[in-house]
């Protein structure tokens, strides 16, 4: 049987490694320009997109560039909402121009973890996705994967090559010991593990100084166990 399981990233965040992560990804979480980038990088990652044939989603994020929408803000869902449809917009319309269809929206850092745990946030999330005709990604059994079963939105079960997880399925918060994954070869037996669990997508932050070698070294290794890396939107 064929075992099929996705690549993606978090690109257009002027991190410098978008060109390499790019030909190594099947699919790629655009920032829209609020927690980092801007209008001319966003165009430049999705014609890169293009050219790799690489599957693009929307990546909304806290406008915190100070702390690069890593810290959970107390906002409301109208405003968490608005916030992400007026993100999600405009990397629609510039995609639009370039010639790439959005297929799948993805929170960012903190939205992305409080959207995973509260139902409200979760909820005013999901109906950006629904008004768009794109589907949801973010942790399996998560409250954004309620929500898209409540709205009929499509999900996609996400897990991550490069993060630790706790016994109740939430990420090791990034300021605790032990956060991240810097082994290849555990990040390969991790996502087969994940997987097993029907995660559909893996990612691999790409603003980490070491995110192309540790992303080449993930790839190689689930093309060596038997994977195909395919989009999953």
């Amino acid at each position: 049987m064929e075992r099929i399981i996705d690549l993606n990233a978090d690109l257009g965040e002027g991190a410098g490694y978008d060109t390499e992560l790019m030909a190594l990804v099947s699919s790629a979480n655009v920032c829209c320009g609020a927690h980092a980038g801007d209008p001319v990088l966003l165009r430049k990652t999705l014609e890169l997109a293009l050219k790799h044939n690489v599957v693009v989603g929307a990546h909304p994020g806290y406008p915190d560039r100070e702390n690069f929408g890593r810290l959970e803000l107390k906002l409301s869902p109208a405003d968490v909402r608005t916030h992400c449809q007026y993100q999600s917009g405009a990397l629609d319309a510039v995609a639009r121009l370039v010639g790439v269809r959005v297929k799948y929206l993805k929170p960012h850092g903190a939205l992305y973890n409080q959207a995973c745990r509260e139902p409200d946030l979760a909820k005013a999330i999901v109906a950006v996705a629904l008004l768009s005709g794109t589907a949801i990604v973010g942790l399996p059994n998560s409250e954004l994967a309620h929500a898209a079963a409540k709205l009929n939105v499509p999900f996609f079960a996400e897990g991550f090559a490069d993060r630790r997880y706790r016994s109740d399925g939430s990420l090791v918060p990034r300021t605790e010991p032990g956060a991240f994954v810097e082994s290849p070869a555990e990040a390969v037996e991790q996502v087969e593990r994940l997987v097993n669990d029907s995660v559909r997508t893996i990612c691999i932050h790409g603003d980490n100084p070491d995110s192309v070698v540790f992303a080449q070294a993930v790839r190689e290794g689930l093309l060596t166990r038997g994977f195909t890396i395919r989009p999953f939107a």
